[in-house]
């Protein structure tokens, strides 16, 4: 799904980048500096999209697609400007297979709900596997049910990859739909899509990939591999909360039913029935989330202005000292594939010490990381974990935060009388 990464526009300096992220300079209440180690869950914003959201609320606040007046057309105009960034961003063929959603989660339950729901029947099967988040487990478990399809899953290596030889048993004829991360939000590991994606249209099935984690990392082109579904937020990329991404090719969401219905989705109602608007508008109902889809647009100009060959560099230097000295830390255990099978995030435990009581310990440090499931049940179950501790990095962090993070795992051994 990625395409090779391009030179920079820019050189990259990660302190003068810092400096485009007010938060990370804010002390803490404690007194203590912010390491932030949580952009898994939600990276921060750079000043470019926090001036776009107040530029929007505070200049031209209104509905779009409605208004006839001067700030019904100006806000109009960004967003669509903003879903044309998006389409170009991915490689989308036309703006209109960008649907604004409120997050990953509700892109890959709107195509399990108007897609999976006409579509598959008893006898299909929907292949997914155990490193999936929970967004891209439960919406396939309820499709399954409701439509008699059976859910099959593909086993996982030993170090937490996709295991290909059970490929060839697992894809066939009776495979409708393959649901799969392009970047485990645990494990960090970097799933094989283009194969996975020539393998499932080999046999006449779809492809949904869940980019939250890939897609503010590396580049992605949803034509090249081609993939039929991509679904992702705009909090991790940098941009605001409650606004998310899912593209599908045309002749697909065509095909389906609306997801939602009520107003701007619709092309006429009569009391006995309606028909719908075309896309994207057939899967928008309601009011969107105007200034943050406007916000995600500066967001992937920030993003492009940095060029992800500098982001991918940096992130790269991270990730590998921590994987060079977290073993070395005394009761550390990290979970998944090598560094050159895994994207930025690790997830480790220490012997002793339960992740919640690490992040707390962490916490007091100024480290803020993850700790818990990670909304990865089935994955924990695999790994014979109740939990883990979970970092992820972004482009803004640096080696210095990653020597705090082992530090801080020292304090919190030393607090427990490990050392």
């Amino acid at each position: 799904m990625s395409t090779p990464l391009e030179t920079p526009s820019r050189p990259f300096d990660v302190h003068d980048v810092r400096r485009d992220f007010p938060i990370l300079a804010r002390p803490l209440p404690n007194g203590a500096t912010l390491v932030y180690l949580d952009n898994g869950a939600t990276s921060q914003k750079p000043l470019l999209v926090l001036d776009k959201l107040r530029e929007v609320e505070a200049t031209y606040n209104a509905n779009v697609h409605r208004g006839i007046h001067q700030l019904g057309d100006r806000v109009t105009v960004e967003l669509e400007a903003a879903r044309e960034k998006i389409q170009r961003f991915v490689n989308a063929a036309e703006s209109a297979e960008i649907i604004f959603t409120s997050g990953t989660t509700m892109s890959i339950n709107l195509v399990a709900f108007a897609w999976g729901r006409k579509f598959l029947k008893p006898g299909d099967e929907i292949l997914i596997n155990e490193m999936e988040h929970h967004a891209n487990i439960v919406p396939w478990q309820q499709t399954a049910k409701a439509t008699g399809a059976k859910l099959r899953y593909i086993p996982l290596t030993a170090d937490g990859r996709l295991d290909a030889s059970h490929f060839d048993r697992l894809i066939t004829t009776k495979t409708k739909l393959v649901a799969v991360t392009a970047m485990s939000n645990v494990l960090g590991t970097l799933n094989p899509i283009r194969e996975l994606a020539a393998r499932a249209h080999q046999v006449g099935a779809v492809i949904l990939v869940d980019g939250a984690q890939s897609v503010p990392h590396l580049p992605t082109d949803v034509r090249d591999p081609a993939i039929d579904f991509l679904a992702f937020s705009g909090h991790k990329l940098y941009g605001p909360t409650g606004v998310g991404v899912l593209y599908g090719r045309r002749e697909l969401l065509e095909a389906m039913d609306p997801f939602l219905c009520g107003g701007n989705m619709i092309n006429e109602v009569h009391l006995e029935s309606s028909t719908w608007a075309d896309l994207p508008s057939k899967f928008e109902a309601g009011t969107l989330p105007i200034a943050e889809a406007i916000g995600l647009g500066a967001a992937i100009d920030y993003v492009q202005s940095l060029g992800f060959a500098a982001i991918h560099a940096q992130e790269s230097k991270l990730l590998e000292k921590a994987l060079r000295l977290l073993p070395q830390t005394p009761g550390v255990t990290i979970y998944g594939p090598s560094f050159e099978h895994r994207g930025s995030i690790v997830s480790f435990t220490v012997e002793k010490v339960h992740p919640h009581d690490l992040a707390d310990l962490f916490d007091q440090k100024g480290v803020a990381i993850r700790a818990g499931h990670h909304c990865t049940m089935p994955l924990h179950d695999w790994l014979d974990v109740s939990a883990t501790a979970r970092v992820s990095f972004a482009f803004y962090n640096t080696e210095a935060e990653v020597d705090a993070l082992i530090d801080a795992i020292h304090y919190a051994r030393h607090k427990f009388r490990l050392e």
